[in-house]
């Protein structure tokens, strides 16, 4: 019997080992979280793309907030970067983030280096998720981690946007989190706000 259950132990040591490295969304602390379905891709059911690409509405709502938020951030002292940008809260540790702002002058030196981005962006903004949450005791618990581990890190504002429950989260540090409807007005920075019903809207599309 201990023979077996050594047997079974080392078996999934090694399949743990074959998940390549393409397949993880983020890390924490050392401890890899997948993308969602990676399992299906190591049984050849999905592609690699399949696991990895946003939902056209997930890719169509960040647009249309970037669209907004560029107009009216100071071109200045702000960028704003997208596209899963990778940030390295902790050693061993970083985030893809779907929207964030940074200080130009802050970031500036590593926007032209091929590597993780060490400097906390002052807001980020993050559409549903693309990782795996089957580890996790409740989906909520990946959200809340991230969150704080952000918050602990730098960054002064969280907004999360979950489409299935059309709600959003705002957290700050010392501060009550919020979750609120589509049609609130959003707090970004400054006098900076978002009603993500209206963006919608001024779209031609519906809620």
């Amino acid at each position: 019997m201990a023979t077996t259950i050594k047997k079974e132990l080392k078996n999934k040591k090694k399949t743990r080992k074959k998940v390549p490295r393409a397949l993880i969304y983020e890390m924490r602390k050392g401890s890899p979280i997948y993308y969602r379905d990676y399992d299906k891709v190591l049984k050849g059911e999905l592609s690699l793309e399949a696991v990895m690409g946003s939902s056209g509405l997930q890719a169509w709502l960040i647009d249309i907030i970037i669209t907004f938020l560029k107009s009216v951030l100071d071109k200045g002292k702000y960028i704003i970067l997208t596209n899963e940008v990778g940030y390295k809260f902790a050693p061993r540790s970083w985030y893809n983030l779907d929207i964030a702002i940074w200080e130009k002058e802050k970031v500036k030196p590593y926007l032209t280096q091929d590597k993780l981005i060490p400097v906390a962006p002052e807001v980020v903004i993050e559409i549903d998720t693309k990782a795996d949450l089957r580890k996790f005791e409740n989906p909520q618990d990946y959200f809340h981690r991230k969150t704080q581990d952000l918050l602990d890190s730098g960054v002064k504002k969280v907004i999360w946007i979950f489409t299935k429950d059309k709600k959003i989260w705002i957290a700050e540090n010392k501060k009550p989190w919020l979750i609120v409807d589509f049609d609130y007005d959003i707090p970004v920075m400054g006098k900076i706000k978002f009603n993500l019903k209206k963006l919608i809207e001024e779209e031609g599309q519906d809620v």
